[in-house]
């Protein structure tokens, strides 16, 4: 694999923080390299993007870790398990509703908003959303789609009372969805795609609902670390440049990786990635004060559906702390 000039430089930073110091606490190998554990939901794309790219080379240890959604990777960081986590919006703001958040929102990935749906099963005589009343509706709380799910019903007149809510984890959702013992579900990602695979039909989606703010957030004790954090905002970079790989002609390729990690046709995959870049192009950035905002607004919200048992600043888990070494390696 190639090795770019700036990842050189790194490699050399990170060695002398770790000769200085004898070693922070993500440091193995006998202290010459610093690992991340970095999570991801539905498949590890970005490990597998990095490796299309050509820019998985990294002088440091990444391991990927595999979870259901954003909220259980927080969880996992919550436990030390987990130094870094990609989620939406939403998961943050229940892994800090305690009042004790033991990691910080450190940058934001714009990205698309398509697959965030509520459906309902092949056959089913619900078309809308304002069908839902009196329904049992499958959603993954504390996620997306306990969110667009409760928009929608407030743009059809409904109120999160007027439906049967049965929070679910996606897997069992699809198991409920098929078998009929709920009327539709409001999911996201795979699960989505999975569920018209068996013919469910859409019948609301959170496209313009959600702000295509992705966060990745990072452990308090990682954040502690120079070494850790140089190579957290060169990772944060070389998967923003690797989505740039894509779009620069590489994107039948590529498809034909998400394909055989959602076990769909390579033309649906194609298809899939040329609509979520034309809706919004997947690139990393530094937080701001706009998207601190926008996460306010879906604090205050779930204060107002109840889900939360007291006003949340979210300013109070958000930091520019990587902001200035992110930027540089952006720019490399």
């Amino acid at each position: 694999m190639r090795r770019t000039g700036g990842a050189l430089a790194l490699a050399g930073l990170l060695i002398g923080v770790l000769s200085a110091c004898g070693g922070p606490a993500g440091a193995e190998d006998g202290g010459d390299s610093v690992t991340l554990r970095v999570g991801a939901t539905g498949w590890k794309r970005e490990e597998a993007l990095l490796q299309f790219a050509h820019l998985d080379d990294t002088p440091y240890q990444v391991r990927w870790g595999l979870f259901q959604g954003g909220d259980k990777q927080l969880e996992a960081v919550r436990a030390g398990a987990l130094d870094v986590a990609s989620s939406s919006e939403i998961p943050p703001v229940f892994a800090a509703a305690d009042g004790r958040p033991n990691f910080k929102v450190v940058a934001v990935q714009r990205g698309n908003t398509l697959h965030q749906e509520v459906v309902a099963p092949e056959g089913s005589e619900i078309t809308s959303v304002a069908q839902l009343k009196g329904k049992k509706v499958g959603y993954v709380k504390n996620t997306t789609a306990h969110y667009f799910l409760y928009e929608l019903l407030e743009r059809a007149g409904l109120g999160w009372d007027d439906i049967t809510a049965a929070p679910l984890e996606p897997d069992k959702a699809l198991a409920a969805l098929n078998g009929g013992s709920i009327d539709a579900f409001a999911g996201y990602g795979n699960a989505i795609i999975t569920a018209h695979q068996r013919g469910a039909r859409t019948i609301g989606d959170g496209a313009d609902i959600l702000s295509g703010n992705f966060l990745w957030s990072a452990s308090d004790d990682t954040l502690g670390g120079v070494a850790e954090r140089e190579a957290l905002a060169d990772l944060l970079a070389r998967i923003d440049k690797a989505y740039a790989y894509v779009r620069d002609g590489h994107e039948k390729e590529f498809a034909k990786v998400v394909a055989a990690a959602t076990h769909q046709p390579v033309e649906d995959a194609l298809e899939e990635l040329a609509e979520g870049e034309a809706q919004r192009r997947t690139e990393v950035r530094v937080v701001t004060a706009k998207t601190t905002a926008s996460e306010q607004e879906v604090a205050d919200a779930f204060e107002e559906l109840g889900a939360l048992k007291q006003p949340l600043k979210v300013s109070t888990f958000w930091t520019d702390r990587l902001t200035s070494s992110l930027r540089k390696a952006l720019s490399r």
